[in-house]
């Protein structure tokens, strides 16, 4: 059992112990009751909102959040490594990130930059494992048939000098470098887009040989694996938004160039 489906129980003990059906909590929280039928199944994990809506209905003096917080820290590491072996099969990698180069495209120097920010504790052997990691999981791309990979990065992944100015010259050259490969289609999503869904988060499509697609979505230090075909399905013309409003890839790049120039 996952630390979601824990929760999820949780919720669906608290519910059945007072007799109330799913469309009564709806009616009572304000959600709907196939969002809660999929976290008592542990096929979402639950909102803090719906969280402190439960707590309140069920009267549990804020233990709700206290378990959200472990399901959540527990869920990142389980989803994240369930994540990343899918991606080692992966015949499809598709990403869009707001914030950050993508995972599969980041050089040592700015994986370590920002590892560094978020364990800013953390000992040097640490951070040198965590690096490895990241590197170790672009030989995805050495394989005999590498999957094809297409990635959005939001401009401001270009705009803030992660590492500062001399990592970032590294970080554009080698976004430049790989997408001179057929396998690599890149795109910038620009500032006066304006909003766009996805914001402060990013999303992973990873499709697999038998044609099947899961999706895995972080944002502020949580991930969700999704493997729900009709969420899959609604997150996949999510990317496809998004895809459509990000510059042509020979623009994206010029873009990456002149950045490039600045920090050089």
């Amino acid at each position: 059992m996952t630390l979601a489906q824990a929760l999820g129980a949780i919720v669906q003990h608290l519910r059945n112990r007072e007799g109330l059906s799913l469309r009564d909590v709806a009616d009572e929280t304000t959600y709907g009751h196939s969002y809660i039928h999929r976290v008592e199944t542990g096929e979402q994990l639950a909102s803090e909102p719906l969280m402190v809506a439960l707590d309140r209905r069920f009267n549990m003096g804020g233990t709700m959040m206290k378990l959200l917080d472990v399901a959540r820290e527990g869920s990142v590491q389980e989803y994240g490594r369930k994540a990343a072996m899918r991606e080692e099969k992966a015949e499809r990698i598709q990403v869009v990130t707001s914030s950050t180069v993508p995972a599969l495209l980041q050089t040592e120097g700015y994986a370590r930059a920002l590892f560094s920010a978020c364990h800013p504790k953390a000992a040097t052997h640490h951070l040198d494992g965590l690096v490895a990691e990241r590197m170790r999981r672009k030989r995805v791309f050495d394989r005999e048939e590498p999957p094809p990979y297409w990635a959005i990065m939001d401009e401001s992944a270009l705009k803030r000098p992660i590492g500062g100015k001399s990592a970032m010259a590294d970080q554009l050259t080698h976004i430049l470098k790989v997408a001179e490969s057929p396998d690599f289609t890149i795109q910038v999503l620009p500032f006066e887009r304006g909003e766009y869904w996805m914001l402060g988060g990013s999303l992973t499509l990873l499709t697999g040989a038998s044609g099947s697609t899961l999706a895995y979505i972080e944002s502020f230090g949580s991930g969700e694996l999704v493997e729900s075909t009709r969420r899959v399905i609604e997150l996949t013309q999510q990317f496809d938004l998004v895809r459509g409003l990000a510059l042509p890839e020979r623009e994206s790049l010029e873009l990456v160039g002149s950045y490039l120039e600045g920090y050089r």
